[in-house]
C-alpha cells in the first residue's frame, strides 16, 4: 500500500511539472481575454491529461531502464518487462544499456577464459612456478612446484615449507633485485632437504600484476642431475685412475715377468696366469661399482616408485650368495617374516643393498663365524610404517673413529684385509646412497672384539 502511494505521489509530481508551464500559459491567455474561457478549458483539460499520459510512460521508462542497469550490473540478462512504449531518448539509453551488457558479459567470458587458459598452462609447466603477492606472500604453486617442495598432489595453495625457501639469502636478494629494478633477477641456491638438490632461480616482477594480485613469478629450475653428472664425471676419472693404477701395475709387471725371466718356466707362469685373473677380475668388479654408484648418484634426488617384498628379496640374495658362505666357511642365519613391503622402493636396489651388507658380513666376518640377516616391520621416528634390516657378523669389530667414514668411497679401515678380502671399498657407499634415495636411514653399531651390525630402515607398510 505504501508503494502504490509512493507511485502515485511520484505521477501526480511528475505530471505537475511537465503541466506547469503550459497551464500556467493557458491561464494568463484567458485572464488576458486573448483565449475564450470555452477554448481555454478544453485546451487546459487536453494539457492535463497529456501531462498525467507523458508522467506515466516517462516514469515506466525509467522504472524499465533502472531494471536493465541494475540487471547488467549483476551480470544477468536484461529483464522481459511489459510492452509499453519507451520515449526515444529514454529508448536510446536503454539500447545502449543493453550493448554495454551484451559486450561486457562477452568480455567477462573471454576474461575467465584466458584465466583458466593461463592457469592451465601454469599448472602443466614442467619447472615448479610460484606466483608471489607484493609482500612475498606464496599465492600459487603449480604441480611441479608442490612435487618438488612435498606439497600435497591436488593442492593449488602453495606448500607450507615455502617460506623457508623464501628466506633462503639468495633467493631474497634475487626477489629484492627484480622489484627494485623491475628486471629479472637468477639466484643458485643448495637445498639440503629433504634430499640435496641444486636449483636454479629467477626471479620475474609483473607488471601490471595478475588479477589475483601476483607481482612475482619465482621459477625454479632443478640442476641436481646435470650437477650430479659433472661431479660423477669427475669423481669416476679420478678413483678410477687411483685405484684401477695397482692391479693395473700388477698385471704389467706379470706380462712383463712372463715375456722375459718366466718365459719356459711352466709352474711359474701358471701361478701368475692366476694371480692376472684375480687383478683383472678385481679391476671388472672396481668398474662395475663405480659405474653402479654414479647411476645411483644421479638419479638419488628422484625418490623411487613401486614396491618390494624384503623378506622374499633376502631369501633370494641369500641363496645367490652360497658359494662365497662355502669359500668363507661362514653360516648364514636368517630370521625373515613371511612378508615385508618396503614402499615405495626401487626392487633391484633393494636388493643390492641386502647384497653388499651380505657380502661385507661375509668378507670381513671371522672365518667360519655367522652371519645374521634379519628382516622385520619397524615404526620411523615420526610414526610412519616401516621395515627394518638388520645384517650381523661376529668379526673383529671396528674401531670407534671410523665409523663415521664407513660409507665414504674406497674408505678402508684395514686396506690391506680388505683388498685382500676381494672388496673394493665401494659396497657401503652404495649403500647409503640407495638408502638416501628411498627417504630411509643406516646405522652402524660395533664392538672390537665382538662383531658389527648394519642397520638400514625403509618406508613400508
Amino acid at each position: 500500500m505504501a508503494g502504490e502511494r509512493a507511485k502515485s505521489g511520484a505521477w501526480l509530481r511528475a505530471s505537475a511539472v511537465i503541466a506547469a508551464v503550459p497551464v500556467v500559459s493557458l491561464l494568463i491567455l484567458m485572464a488576458a481575454g486573448a483565449l475564450s474561457p470555452g477554448p481555454g478549458l478544453v485546451a487546459l483539460i487536453a494539457t492535463l491529461g497529456s501531462s498525467a499520459l507523458t508522467a506515466r510512460i516517462w516514469l515506466d521508462n525509467l522504472a524499465r531502464l533502472a531494471a536493465r542497469i541494475r540487471a547488467s550490473a549483476a551480470g544477468g540478462g536484461v529483464p522481459d518487462l511489459p510492452d509499453t512504449p519507451l520515449l526515444p531518448s529514454v529508448q536510446a539509453v536503454a539500447d545502449g544499456v543493453t550493448r554495454l551488457a551484451r559486450s561486457l558479459a562477452e568480455r567477462g567470458a573471454q576474461v575467465e577464459q584466458l584465466r583458466r587458459a593461463d592457469a592451465a598452462i601454469i599448472e602443466a609447466l614442467p619447472d615448479p612456478l610460484l606466483v608471489l603477492s607484493a609482500d612475498r606472500y606464496p599465492l600459487r604453486a603449480n604441480r611441479a612446484a608442490r612435487d618438488t617442495l612435498g606439497a600435497p598432489q591436488g593442492s593449488g595453495s602453495a606448500p607450507a615449507d615455502m617460506a623457508v625457501l623464501l628466506r633462503h639469502p639468495a633467493v631474497a636478494e634475487a626477489l629484492d633485485r627484480a622489484m627494485a629494478t623491475g628486471r629479472p633477477a637468477i639466484a643458485d641456491l643448495a637445498l639440503p632437504v629433504p634430499m640435496p638438490r641444486d636449483l636454479v632461480a629467477q626471479a620475474i616482477p609483473l607488471d601490471p600484476p595478475l588479477a589475483d594480485g601476483g607481482r612475482i613469478l619465482v621459477l625454479l629450475s632443478d640442476r641436481t642431475r646435470e650437477r650430479a653428472v659433472e661431479r660423477t664425471r669427475a669423481d669416476f676419472v679420478a678413483n678410477a685412475s687411483h685405484e684401477l693404477r695397482t692391479p693395473l701395475a700388477s698385471l704389467i709387471g706379470f706380462i712383463e715377468t712372463l715375456r722375459g725371466p718366466a718365459a719356459d718356466d711352466p709352474a711359474a707362469q701358471q701361478r701368475f696366469l692366476q694371480i692376472m685373473a684375480e687383478q683383472a677380475d678385481r679391476m671388472r668388479r672396481l668398474i662395475d661399482d663405480l659405474l653402479g654408484l654414479s647411476r645411483i648418484e644421479v638419479s638419488e634426488h628422484q625418490a623411487p616408485s613401486g614396491s618390494a617384498d624384503a623378506a622374499a628379496m633376502a631369501r633370494s640374495e641369500a641363496e645367490a650368495l652360497a658359494p662365497i658362505l662355502a669359500a668363507r666357511k661362514a653360516h648364514l642365519v636368517l630370521d625373515l617374516p613371511a612378508e615385508a613391503v618396503a614402499e615405495p622402493a626401487d626392487a633391484d636396489q633393494i636388493g643390492q643393498v641386502m647384497r653388499n651388507l651380505l657380502d661385507n658380513a661375509i668378507r670381513h666376518g671371522r672365518s667360519g663365524g655367522e652371519v645374521r640377516l634379519t628382516v622385520a616391520a619397524a615404526p620411523g621416528r615420526d610414526g610412519r610404517g616401516g621395515i627394518g634390516i638388520a645384517v650381523s657378523d661376529d668379526g673383529p669389530g671396528i674401531p670407534r673413529e671410523h665409523i663415521p667414514r664407513l660409507t665414504e668411497r674406497f674408505y678402508r679401515v684395514d686396506k690391506g684385509r680388505s683388498r685382500s678380502a676381494g672388496g673394493t671399498g665401494l659396497g657401503l657407499a652404495i649403500v647409503k646412497h640407495i638408502v638416501n634415495r628411498h627417504r630411509g636411514t643406516l646405522a652402524i653399531e660395533s664392538e672390537e672384539g665382538v662383531g658389527t651390525t648394519f642397520r638400514v630402515w625403509l618406508p613400508g607398510r
